[in-house]
């Protein structure tokens, strides 16, 4: 069984279109990222340029549970992209995802976007730090963040690759991308800085965004950067017991 739902942005296309956009992202040789996990590659079809993202096939507990339970992550990121853009939120534009599915569930999934041409993402302000108008890109984004939690959006995976910069006449827009883990919720103070913690381990970028985060939320420098920095550890601290706990039982093996 094939799911095919195509955005009121390019309602001139249909199922067809999407199939052999599907079938170009098997033919094609423009990756993007490591493929770890996901794939992700560039696309040209009729004149349009696209990012397919093809998700890993779950396991077989998974593809039940994406197949008649629960949204395929294909799914939520159709449908936060469009939610975003109706917010003013910045994404790349949502085109289509796509699903088979046989009895036993999910079997592929993918996600189609148009491509957006951007400068930088957030991962180079952390390993660039002499890179140009550097802090004013930090306070710009720290904004950014800030009316996004103000809009009730919680996006679980913001980390550094995961935001795309434009630098324009008036200064940056930032994108969103990796959309498949977010919540719209109001958020507490406490999930306002742990949305920060896996952004940077680098206390001076931490106290930059925590002076802006104060002077636009009116709450206290101090107030800010503790919780920002010690949840930024908390992170730190987690993601360094988990990988040491991976490569013991990877040995031990």
């Amino acid at each position: 069984m094939i799911n095919i739902k195509i955005s009121d942005f390019f309602s001139n296309l249909n199922a067809n279109d999407i199939k052999a956009i599907i079938k170009a992202f098997s033919k094609s040789q423009e990756c993007l990222g490591n493929g770890k996990r996901n794939e992700i590659k560039k696309v040209t079809y009729r004149k349009m340029y696209l990012n397919v993202k093809a998700f890993k096939l779950p396991n077989i507990l998974n593809q039940f549970i994406y197949g008649y339970i629960r949204k395929s992550k294909a799914q939520r990121s159709f449908e936060y992209a469009n939610r975003l853009s109706t917010l003013d939120v910045g994404t790349p534009k949502p085109l289509a995802y796509y699903e088979s599915k046989n009895i036993f569930g999910l079997r592929e999934s993918y996600y189609v976007s148009e491509q957006l041409n951007y400068d930088l993402t957030y991962r180079e302000l952390v390993t660039v730090p002499d890179l140009l108008n550097h802090e004013e890109i930090l306070r710009a984004f720290t904004r950014f963040t800030f009316a996004l939690h103000e809009k009730k959006i919680n996006f679980l995976d913001h980390s550094p690759g995961n935001t795309l910069i434009v630098s324009t006449d008036k200064g940056y827009d930032f994108y969103l991308v990796d959309l498949n883990r977010m919540k719209f919720e109001s958020m507490s103070f406490h999930n306002r800085m742990q949305n920060f913690s896996r952004l940077t381990p680098k206390k001076e970028m931490i106290k930059v965004m925590s002076d802006e985060y104060a002077k636009i939320s009116g709450v206290h420098f101090d107030e800010v950067y503790n919780k920002m920095w010690a949840l930024t550890q908390d992170f730190r601290e987690k993601s360094k017991r988990k990988k040491q706990l991976k490569k013991r039982f990877l040995f031990k093996k």
